[in-house]
């Protein structure tokens, strides 16, 4: 085994140029065949929690790889230190085999397990384990980066795999329980004289329910993330945007300690990321202020400026972030005012899409937004509004761009449209 030459820093970083540069579904299979020589194994297997689509994926012998479960690979995620490789004996591929994993969760990944099977049984040198690590990092934080930029058609289709996944999994999970818990009742009968066979089986059965419950346990690790934590990530990547420089970020995170779908998390990063970069670009900017909020199935992203109010949509095209909401049915409205800042507002559903009720079209409005609201029709700007209403300007603008939100419109004059609609409609 040499590994002197990845001491070399410009074999290191071809090395990991040549990983990051493989499609998506060939990272693995590429980041397994470079470190061939560094550690020889026959297969390799990652367990991710930024793909709710293929969490797992395998490379290597065809007889090996058919036989790896994600259950093998969640005991062992729970054994592997983050950012300190480990190397032994595990049962993967339905046997116990020497393994080397490396577990990542640098900030910008979600977790991540990189297992190499069936590796030499002696000990590895220090600086193979360092660099491993350190290259399994930067992998991961790359994919999931990745992940978060994914299509828009591949964020509907992850999400849509994820839920019927679940779903499976927690039908799987009861019938499995139910099946286990008449064994016991069943073992644990006055009629049963063997006491030996009969703890024996209970022991196994109930062994066998833990497990279950372990899997489910793991599935949902993968499949969602907690919105605090989801929300400090954001933070995090957002920091030394502005650190320094003029301009202060402002952080409101959400309230709650509900988990948000991997997919509907991965889109509010994007979301928030391409809005304050689109806003920094602005001159005479001091302050941006950027807040998380979940109302009932909804995930609200609302990012504001005190700049020159006169960003346009067309600056978050590149991105494509209206097209990545769309996907997981949200929406973006931006409300830009001349001379008072803009306010781009995200919603991101965090369940099924239900059809609302059409009874009214101002329906979803609060009392304080329709009186907002019936400004709005009436051409007033923010000052006028908020003079009237005895609230302060930035009052006004948070719930204009509520109502822009719940109307499902982009512009106040659309809403004040609607509003007129409305009233007509009720006239009539």
């Amino acid at each position: 085994m040499e590994s002197s030459v990845w001491t070399d820093p410009e074999h290191a970083l071809s090395v990991a140029l040549e990983v990051l540069r493989s499609p998506l579904g060939q990272t693995l299979p590429s980041l397994s065949g470079v470190l061939a020589d560094l550690i020889p194994h026959r297969a390799s297997a990652k367990l991710t929690g930024y793909c709710a689509h293929y969490p797992m994926k395998t490379a290597g012998a065809p007889e090996l790889v058919e036989r790896i479960t994600s259950a093998e690979l969640s005991r062992l995620a729970g054994i592997v230190p983050v950012g300190r490789p480990w190397q032994g004996e595990a049962v993967v591929a339905g046997a116990t085999r020497p393994v080397f994993a490396a577990a990542s969760a640098e900030v910008g990944a979600n977790g991540a397990l990189l297992v190499l099977i069936d590796t030499p049984t002696e000990p590895l040198p220090e600086a193979a384990v360092r660099v491993v690590q350190r290259l399994w990092d930067l992998v991961s934080v790359h994919l999931d980066y990745r992940a978060a930029e994914s299509a828009p058609g591949m964020a509907a289709q992850s999400r849509a795999t994820a839920s019927e996944r679940a779903r499976v999994i927690a039908e799987l999970g009861e019938a499995q329980a139910a099946t286990l818990s008449g064994l016991l009742g069943t073992l644990r009968s006055r009629s049963l004289d063997d006491a030996t066979a009969r703890r024996t089986a209970t022991d196994l059965a109930v062994s066998a329910m833990i497990e279950l419950r372990a899997a489910a346990d793991r599935e949902q690790i993968l499949s969602e993330e907690p919105a605090d934590a989801a929300f400090a990530r954001i933070a995090a990547e957002l920091d030394p945007l502005v650190r320094y420089g003029p301009v202060q970020l402002d952080l409101r995170s959400p309230d709650s300690e509900r988990t948000l779908p991997i997919d509907a998390a991965h889109a509010a990063r994007a979301a928030t990321r391409a809005v304050v970069l689109a806003m920094l670009e602005q001159d005479d900017l001091r302050r941006i202020h950027v807040g998380w909020q979940i109302e009932d199935d909804v995930l609200r992203v609302t990012v504001r400026d005190d700049g020159p109010g006169s960003l346009a949509p067309e600056a978050l095209t590149v991105h494509r972030v209206t097209d990545r909401l769309k996907a997981l049915g949200g929406r973006l409205v931006l409300d830009a005012v001349p001379g008072w800042g803009t306010t781009v507002t995200g919603s991101v559903p965090l369940g099924p899409v239900t059809a609302t009720s059409a009874a009214h079209p101002l329906a979803a409005l609060g009392g304080r937004e329709l009186e907002v609201l019936e400004h709005l029709a009436q051409g007033h700007r923010n000052r006028a509004i908020a003079e009237d209403l005895h609230i302060s300007e930035s009052t006004v603008k948070f719930h204009v761009a509520n109502i822009l939100s719940k109307l499902g419109v982009g512009t106040r004059g659309e809403a004040a449209a609607l509003a007129r609609s409305a009233g007509d409609s009720a006239a009539a």
